[in-house]
């Protein structure tokens, strides 16, 4: 008996002291991808072969090499069902097969948006059902107008995440004032922040961050810039972007960093690949666990075949891209762009 409790005794001890030493990790690694759609079957079949098992797998050790993994998941996990849109033959309504599904944690994705445009493709079952497959998955979501934001705790650290974008449904993006006050008691519950958006016009016409209101086929996308420096102030670590399906430039505001698209990461089928359209960064950034400060950023560039897979880019396209639209966009940025993909803030 002495023994027995002298064993739990000892056990709580060392737990204690992993717990402890895991709570002092000093810097957390959050990477980011854009857009990701791995096959449709609707209006007709357009799926990958092998059950998608190849899509992701060049990437798969970049989307690992992280303390937090997030993606944007764009359209609809359900077997089945009836679109939302109609019966038109050219419209975009993305339904992905639920086997597909388990590609996400297998790519190593902890978190989604699923605040987007084509959230809703198949209604509000579908979306629903969406959010039950990431759930059984394990993966932590955020984005519809009931569930803004979540947190959760990862390896000792308290994260909290929310998305928005400016379609029905969806937790607003285009309401700063709201976005701001989800933020601020996110920062005021857990350690590091990440906020998502989807907006901004879309296309190759559409790579430059206007700090204005941006408007695509009619609709108010709202102005990325704006959304970005508010939920900093309002206690947001890192921000991540995506919508425009092109990459657009990055900024340190307040020593926070802001991806403002990711592009098309992994969007298998009927998308546009041409040109900057198949070219995104997989975006690591480091910040200091304790307060959420910016100390540097690894881009990754990436490349997808048409109706094939996400492959690493040694020609570093999205490398390229993303230094261009940010000296053009942000000249007063003091950020350096190594030949490697290194971003950090310039002495």
């Amino acid at each position: 008996m002495v023994v027995k409790q002298w064993f739990s005794v000892g056990l709580a001890a060392l737990l204690c002291c992993v717990s402890v030493l895991v709570q002092a990790k000093e810097t957390v690694t959050v990477v980011g991808v854009g857009d990701i759609m791995l096959g449709t079957d609707y209006p007709y079949e357009d799926l990958p072969a092998n059950q998608g098992r190849d899509l992701m797998t060049d990437v798969h050790a970049t989307l690992k090499a992280a303390d937090l993994t997030f993606g944007n998941l764009e359209g609809t996990i359900l077997n089945g069902g009836t679109s939302s849109k109609g019966g038109c033959k050219n419209c975009f309504a993305f339904r992905m097969p639920e086997y597909l599904a388990d590609l996400l944690p297998a790519a190593g994705f902890d978190v989604m948006s699923v605040a987007n445009n084509h959230a809703r493709d198949f209604g509000v079952s579908g979306a629903e059902n969406t959010q039950r497959m990431l759930s059984q998955l394990g993966i932590e979501y955020a984005g519809p107008a009931n569930r803004p934001a979540v947190s959760f705790v990862r390896d000792g650290v308290r994260y909290g995440f929310a998305a928005f974008a400016p379609n029905q449904g969806m937790a607003d993006f285009r309401d700063v004032a709201g976005a701001q006050a989800i933020v601020r008691q996110l920062a005021a519950d857990n350690d590091i922040v990440i906020v998502s958006f989807h907006g901004g016009a879309e296309g190759k016409a559409h790579q430059h961050v206007t700090r204005k209101s941006e408007t695509f086929y009619g609709e108010n996308r709202g102005n990325v810039y704006e959304f970005a420096h508010a939920v900093i102030d309002a206690g947001a670590d890192i921000v991540f972007g995506h919508g425009p399906h092109v990459s657009r430039a990055v900024e340190v505001y307040k020593n926070r960093f802001i991806s403002y698209s990711l592009g098309n990461f992994c969007t298998y089928g009927p998308f546009n690949l041409k040109g900057p359209n198949g070219v995104a960064p997989i975006m690591a950034v480091k910040v200091n666990a304790a307060d959420g400060q910016f100390i540097e950023a690894q881009l990754t560039s990436t490349r997808q075949e048409k109706r094939g897979r996400v492959l690493l880019d040694s020609s570093q396209q999205a490398l390229a891209l993303v230094r261009q639209l940010t000296q053009a966009d942000f000249p007063e940025q003091r950020l350096n762009f190594s030949k490697s993909g290194l971003i950090t803030l310039a002495p």
